[in-house]
């Protein structure tokens, strides 16, 4: 049965509305229509999409559980927090929101703006718009800068006069976006990112949605791909519980597994995949999350709080998470990455020091259980999200392109939404329809529907 696309989004509207079994335990097929490798948002979203077809799919995933890059912890805490993504974005366009909500979760705005701290005192309103005022001059200057014929580092555009709040610019521009410092940022990856100021949260966190969502879906958890032999006819995929021959592979792992050669392919992948691959490499991002009870910081309620810093040696604060004790000290770029690698102790010894430094050595000794991320030394991520090196924007378009019936996703492959959960859905989405098309299951109409990709953008501003 061929099955039109305006046929296709009609079954995806209605597989949303099913009942939610649990994930089969059965044994692993030996076979299928496609399989996907990787049970992050991405490999949900295209498992989805190919079971609202009615082909065979089976999703195997190296992990113990589904979510990829989006683990919601509910046991270390009272509290559930997010170990990894914690926004959604594009709330007019982003099927994401409807379906937390087919699915009972509750979604609401992120909390917006944030609160500067300069030293031991919160700026006043007038340091407040300085610093305002000094980032969007920053990032005024690398949207100019990405509308150039040569793409350079963000880092080699700023404006000199900064002052005082060059490093808390430089650190949420660079670190704080995109897990990079920004002399290893394209700007033109940077300003082509769509605007990501109306966040959206899911209270029950953002990797509950995932395993919501994958509950559909046959997947096989703790069963790691370890070779690909690939064709323009069919796929094979070799796992430690056997192989499963395919029409098609939709691969989803993140570019640093890629380039890690964890996965062997037959033949190789193209250089030119790998190539585009590595100059899209991970950025690092981690969070040290601890109980401060009875609020001795004076937040409120979901604040989110950066200070002013004469470096990127800093971090950003999103404190008393849902209204509970619990804060979590957010670290990434270059700095984040050395730290993590010190391990969890060094990472829980600049939380109590950050915190000293602001608001007293009374305040930091109410620190109680701590528990951090360390997404760098995950076997099966190697790092937060995708950042282009300069002169690498244009791979996220080269990594999307099918590797024989192998076809590519991930945010790393989103040109406007990398680094997003939404950018991976949509990605997956995408891979879906590209294999459902190459194996003769869906008709290629025009595109009377548009995609979240094909509507019209707002220019990126922070």
């Amino acid at each position: 049965m061929t099955i039109t696309r305006r046929d296709f989004l009609v079954a995806s509207a209605a597989l949303a509305a099913m009942p939610v079994p649990r994930a089969s335990a059965a044994p692993l097929p030996r076979e299928a229509d496609i399989v996907v490798i990787g049970a992050g948002a991405a490999g949900i979203a295209a498992a989805r999409r190919v079971m609202a077809t009615g082909r065979k799919v089976v999703v195997i995933e190296a992990a113990s559980q589904i979510g990829g890059r989006c683990i919601t912890d509910s046991s270390t805490f009272d509290t559930p927090f997010d170990r990894g993504a914690r926004w959604m974005y594009n709330p007019d366009a982003n099927p994401m929101i409807r379906l937390a909500r087919s699915v009972g979760l509750d979604v609401l705005p992120a909390p917006k703006g944030q609160k500067m701290r300069i030293g031991r005192r919160n700026a006043r309103a007038g340091e407040t718009e300085q610093f305002l005022a000094a980032l969007v001059r920053a990032n005024r200057a690398i949207d100019e800068a990405a509308r150039g014929k040569l793409d350079t580092s963000c880092a080699s555009v700023l404006p000199k006069d900064l002052g005082d709040w060059a490093g808390a610019a430089e650190f949420l521009l660079g670190a704080g976006f995109a897990g990079k410092d920004l002399k290893e940022l394209s700007a033109i990856d940077k300003g082509r990112a769509q605007d990501r100021n109306a966040a959206i949260a899911c209270r029950q966190g953002l990797g509950t949605l995932i395993t919501r969502l994958g509950e559909q879906a046959p997947v096989a958890l703790s069963t790691p791909a370890s070779r690909i032999a690939w064709s323009n006819r069919d796929v094979s995929v070799e796992t430690q519980a056997g192989k499963i021959v395919a029409r098609a592979a939709i691969v989803t792992v993140s570019t640093n597994v890629l380039t890690s050669g964890a996965i062997k392919f037959a033949p190789d992948i193209p250089k030119r995949t790998l190539d585009a691959a590595s100059k899209l490499s991970l950025g690092s991002y981690d969070r040290i999350v601890l109980q401060l009870p009875g609020n001795p910081l004076g937040l409120s309620r979901d604040d989110i709080l950066v200070e002013q810093s004469n470096s990127t040696r800093t971090a950003l604060m999103f404190a008393n998470i849902g209204g509970s004790s619990l804060c979590s000290i957010d670290v990434g770029g270059s700095f984040g990455r050395d730290l993590s690698g010190q391990g969890e102790k060094a990472m829980a010894d600049f939380a109590r020091e950050w915190i000293t430094k602001l608001f007293g050595s009374e305040a930091a000794s109410a620190m109680q259980k701590t528990s951090v991320t360390r997404w760098n030394a995950s076997p099966y991520v190697m790092g937060a999200m995708s950042a282009a090196s300069p002169g690498g924007q244009l791979s996220r378009k080269i990594l999307s392109e099918p590797v024989g019936n192998v076809f590519l996703a991930g945010e790393a492959t989103h040109e406007t939404l990398w680094g997003t959960v939404d950018g991976a859905w949509e990605s997956g989405e995408r891979a879906a329809e590209a294999a459902l098309r190459k194996i003769g299951a869906l008709k290629d109409e025009s595109a009377d529907v548009p995609t979240q990709s094909t509507k019209k953008r707002r220019v990126p501003r922070q």
